[in-house]
């Protein structure tokens, strides 16, 4: 029951809309969370006992983490300034124990049930290699929907929890919907407690306007979703999954054609997700911000899956680099390298356990830590160069962010980012090396029937019209024009014409019907 299937948005959705309203507003957020957990059970059936045992552990740390700082601050107060010191220290000690135990138990579920292959596969090659036997089981674990978003929420509660930015939630049921809310169970976004936490408990009524704009949000996400990339889907898995018998161009076709499918894939998910928040008055943070207009790596990566970016930044870079023995390399290297060189190498050794996170969240196979080196490795290089690029555009009078100059530093940000998505979606490393070293060789030109893969020139047609309709309204964004401010205030004639029109495109130019396999949440299995 995927957020576009017409079981959800035809029944499951409006009933759970219906009873939603019809609830006493103190009950409210019972019945979200019923509904959520009818959703979870609905795709992971059984395996549903694995956010339940998520939501219960970080309960019972976080009132634990909370006891220890509420006895331990009324120690400190009734002690003599000279042990307040002593106090201080235990009591971070000892929080500090607890919320080890805490997180270790959740990503310790998260590693087992992902990764364990991975590894053991790996450590038994190892052996195989030095004549030996397997020394490790593999198991075909399945995996709860959406375990990776829910175990990363579940961490910076514990986090924040222990950091004194958050209260512990006494109540397990409205601590179980913070960690389960349907709309963001499947693709995020990443939540933090304190974003979401109020409003979910809220029940405010379903008001006109907030139905109408998250309406409006979850038509736009339908569109991206099943008319650009479903439509796109047969296209892009026959080139990559017979790329030994494709030409180059024709690879590099498949590379750009996968590029906007994820994009408008999940882009198009998160719309649908923000647009039933939006009406159930939870304002969710954004995941995307037209990450395509970035002028950086750097700065595309504050665009794309921003609440995955900032999850990073905050519980793993952050920590890391103001770390005491961070903070001597840097100082050490300051020393040395000066004052832009000396900090990035503490930066950089954050920055590497960031990327290789990065990598191993999105799956395990060596393709995904491979994607996560390669956008290291660019970034690590802006970094490096950055004085010698200043100096060269100063003395070329080349103003960075106006004119030629930025259009070149968008369509090569764009270009990297491409490269990086063919890596990503390949059937593996070995395969995505393969398809580059053929995409950057072989220049033979296909024919029309050789690009034939699953579309024709009707497709190619909706595609182009398609995409550039999210190009437009992209632009007008990217220039601060409140688009659907405008459109609420248009004229009744228009405004209803637009969303018929809309409507009506993606039922006549969606992806679907006899002989169409219905094309899965693509961030989903991530």
């Amino acid at each position: 029951m995927s957020y576009q299937a017409p079981v959800f948005l035809l029944l499951f959705f409006p009933l759970t809309l219906l009873c939603y309203q019809l609830t006493p507003q103190r009950h409210r957020w019972k019945t979200l969370l019923g509904a959520s957990y009818l959703f979870f059970w609905s795709i992971s059936g059984k395996l549903l006992l694995f956010l339940v045992l998520s939501t219960f552990s970080i309960h019972h740390f976080g009132l634990w983490l909370d006891s220890i700082r509420r006895d331990a601050d009324a120690a400190i107060r009734a002690a003599e300034k000279p042990e307040r010191k002593a106090l201080k220290e235990a009591r971070k000690h000892k929080m500090r124990g607890v919320l080890a135990a805490g997180i270790l138990l959740q990503l310790g579920t998260l590693l087992c049930l992902k990764y364990a292959n991975f590894f053991g596969a790996n450590v038994n090659l190892i052996f195989r290699g030095l004549g030996m036997a397997e020394v490790i089981p593999t198991f075909q674990w399945m995996l709860p929907i959406g375990i990776s978003f829910y175990t990363m929420q579940a961490v910076s509660y514990l986090t924040d929890v222990y950091r004194g930015t958050i209260t512990a939630d006494r109540s397990l049921g409205r601590l179980a919907l913070y960690m389960g809310f349907f709309p963001q169970l499947m693709e995020g976004p990443i939540c933090r407690y304190s974003q979401t936490a109020e409003a979910l408990f809220a029940g405010s009524p379903i008001r006109y306007d907030a139905l109408t704009r998250g309406a409006q949000r979850m038509l736009y996400g339908l569109f991206k979703k099943m008319v650009i990339a479903d439509r796109l889907n047969v296209f892009v898995n026959t080139i990559f999954t017979h790329y030994q018998e494709q030409k180059g161009p024709v690879i590099l076709l498949g590379m750009l054609a996968y590029t906007c499918q994820l994009y408008m894939d999940f882009s198009g998910i998160m719309d649908m997700v923000m647009g039933m928040g939006e009406i159930f008055g939870v304002r969710m943070p954004e995941n995307f911000r037209r990450p395509f207009f970035s002028k950086s790596i750097s700065e595309f990566w504050t665009r794309w899956h921003i609440t995955l970016g900032a999850w990073f930044r905050d519980y793993i870079y952050y920590p890391l680099s103001l770390s005491g023995p961070l903070k001597k390399t840097t100082s050490a290297c300051r020393k040395r390298l000066g004052n832009h060189f000396g900090p990035l190498v503490a930066g950089t050794i954050a920055l590497f356990c960031v990327w290789f996170c990065n990598g191993l969240w999105h799956g395990a196979a060596w393709s995904y830590l491979f994607f996560g080196m390669y956008h290291f490795f660019f970034i690590v290089l802006a970094n490096l160069t950055e004085p010698f690029t200043r100096k060269v555009l100063d003395a070329l009078h080349i103003q960075r962010d106006k004119g030629w100059y930025r259009i070149f530093r968008i369509l090569r940000t764009a270009g990297i980012v491409c490269v990086g998505e063919l890596f990503f979606r390949a059937n593996g490393l070995k395969a995505g090396l393969s398809m580059f070293h053929k995409m950057v060789t072989d220049f033979s030109l296909p024919s029309l029937e050789e690009l034939a893969l699953g579309i024709d020139r009707y497709d190619v047609l909706i595609l182009v019209v398609a995409v550039g309709i999210v190009l437009m309204v992209s632009i007008l964004q990217e220039q601060n024009i409140p688009l659907r401010k405008k459109l609420s205030a248009a004229p009744t004639p228009l405004r209803w014409s637009v969303y018929y029109a809309a409507i009506m495109a993606v039922i006549i130019f969606g992806a679907y019907g006899v002989g169409y396999v219905p094309v899965e949440p693509m961030y989903a299995g991530f």
